[in-house]
Order: C-alpha cells, then structure tokens, then sequence
C-alpha cells in the first residue's frame, strides 16, 4: 500500500469517484490508500459535496509550507498498548474532520476527539493544552460549549484538579436531542398543511414530508433507547492461556 502525501493525480481520482457516487472505501480501493486517507482527504476540503481536487491539491501545498516554515513543536509521548503513534494522530485527525463535517467547530470537535481517544477519557485543561498545542482560552472555549451542550463532563481527581470527561451516555442523550428536533420539525411542517390547505399540491408534500419525519424521528428514538446499554459494555474478558 503506497504511503506519503496523495498526489493531484490521486485527488482528481477522488473528485471523480465521489462524481460517480463511489463509497470513501472503494475509491480508497481502487487507490490503494487507506479508507481513512480518503475520509481525511474529503473532509478537510469541502466535503462529499464540495471536494474540489485542484483546490485540494493547492491547499494541501499551503498546510505543508506552513508545517515547515513553523517552529517545531514538542515530541509526542510514547503511546501505550504499543500503539503506532503516527497512526493514532491520523485517526485522531480523521475523527476531529468526522465531527467538524457534522456541524461542530473545529476546536471543539478536536478536544471532544482528543478526548474520546484517550484510554482514561478525561484529561485536565494543561493536559489538552499540551496535546493539543493550543491556547488555554481556546480550550477553555471548547469545554465551554461542549459541556453546555451536554458532550462532556466535569469532574475533580484526587489533586482537586479540575479535568474534563467523555461521558458514556452522550451519543445516547444526541440521538434522543436529534429525534426531538426532528419531531419538532414534524410539527411544524404539519402546520403548514393546514395553512396551505389539505387538498393543495404543497399541503400534500408538506404532509408527506411529515410522515417521513415522524417515522425517523420515531425510529431514532426506539433504536437510541434499544441500545443504550451497549454504550455500558465491558469488553470480554481475555481466553485463558492453556499452556499456563
């Protein structure tokens, strides 16, 4: 599998394969990259939607000059479990691009993946700081807002220290906030039909829009409910070694 930056040729294979509505996994196939590659590639440049190769390409070429023309910063820690620690700056990277396509901003969609990442899933304010090579009021912003919106936790160790925590059941509390706004939309759209009046061509796509999104809205919330245990699971325990 080829390593290294993609090349404009590669990013115009890429332009082409969302052309022709290819999944991140099979352009990355036919490119013998790494799914993650891809994802990366698409999301940091405007999207399924929006990824320009030439565009990709020059601003690519601008985040390389900047990397070299920057002071060098502090070298990573050893990670644990043997981890490869440049691929875990990869995924990290993948992921943050993931949240930020999702509507979050950026620096909060960095500590929200800095943190979902992290074996213990909470770290200090001096700790992100560091990982993360950024300002402390940018972190401070970035809690701020993730704890308001109920992403993370806030918690003290036992040196009263402030630390901040992914907490296991935000995936479950956004699936059920999606299906409420959802049905909120349903409301409203139902409001429209009879405004517009039942028997218009409006008021009919309006009410079948409703019935779409009173399904999904419904179904997100059953399934969210259905498997929220799930997000309690401990991983099984390890087979016992026969030879002792």
């Amino acid at each position: 599998m080829p390593g290294g930056r993609l090349t404009q040729q590669e990013r115009q294979q890429i332009a082409l394969g969302l052309a022709d509505g290819l999944a991140y996994a099979e352009v990355a196939r036919r490119l013998d990259r790494p799914t993650s590659t891809i994802t990366r590639e698409v999301m940091r440049n405007g999207g399924p939607a929006g990824y320009r190769a030439d565009l990709a390409h020059r601003a690519t070429e601008r985040r390389t000059h900047r990397r070299k023309t920057a002071p060098p910063g502090p070298v990573a820690p050893e990670q644990p479990h043997g981890r490869d620690a440049a691929a875990v700056r990869e995924y990290e990277e993948t992921f943050t691009t993931v949240l930020m396509a999702s509507g979050m901003p950026k620096m909060m969609s960095r500590v929200l993946a800095c943190l979902t990442i992290t074996d213990s899933g909470s770290l200090t304010a001096a700790e992100l700081v560091q990982r993360l090579q950024v300002s402390p009021a940018s972190i401070s912003k970035a809690v701020a807002f993730l704890d308001e919106q109920g992403l993370i936790r806030r918690e003290r160790d036992e040196r009263r220290r402030e630390r901040y925590a992914v907490d296991d059941d935000i995936w479950y509390r956004s699936m059920m906030a999606s299906a409420r706004s959802t049905a909120q939309l349903v409301e409203t759209t139902r409001q429209g039909v009879s405004v517009l009046g039942p028997d218009t061509p409006a008021a009919v796509r309006l009410e079948n829009i409703a019935r779409f999104l009173d399904f999904v809205s419904e179904a997100i919330a059953r399934a969210a409910e259905q498997a929220r245990d799930i997000l309690y699971a401990k991983p099984p325990a390890p087979a016992e070694d026969p030879t002792g």
